[in-house]
C-alpha cells in the first residue's frame, strides 16, 4: 500500500490504503504506535510532517482577586498548526497564583 497523497495526523481510522500483504494500512501518524504503516509511510508522511510553532507569551493578566489569595493568567497563540503528523502544539495557557493587595483591602468593614 501507498501513502502518497494521502497523510493524516493523529489517529485517523479513514487514512487507510490497500495493503499489499495485509487488507490495509494506515497514513495516519498513529500507524507507528500500531505498527500497521503504509511501507512509504516514513519517506512520504515525514517528510511533508510539519511541526506546530507558537508565538510569544502576552503579558500577565491582573490578579483574579483584589484582595487574598487569587490567580493571574497568560497566554500565547499558534502560528503554525501542525500536520502531517508533526509535533503538537504546547501548552497554550499559563495561570500562576497571586496575591491581590488593592490599598482599600484592610479598610473595608
Amino acid at each position: 500500500g501507498s501513502c502518497r497523497h494521502r497523510c493524516c495526523p493523529g489517529r485517523n481510522n479513514a487514512c487507510w490504503a490497500p495493503g499489499a500483504r495485509r487488507p490495509r494500512c494506515y497514513c495516519d501518524s498513529y500507524c507507528q504506535r500500531t505498527g500497521d504503516c503504509c511501507q512509504d509511510y516514513l519517506a512520504t508522511c515525514r517528510r511533508a510532517a510539519v511541526g506546530c510553532a507558537v508565538g510569544p507569551w502576552g503579558p500577565w493578566s491582573g490578579c483574579s482577586s483584589p484582595c487574598g489569595v487569587g490567580s493571574r493568567a497568560r497566554s500565547r497563540q499558534v502560528t503554525v498548526p501542525p500536520r502531517h503528523g508533526g509535533d503538537p502544539c504546547p501548552d497554550l495557557k499559563q495561570r500562576r497564583g497571586c496575591l491581590g493587595q488593592h490599598p482599600t483591602c484592610g479598610t473595608a468593614k
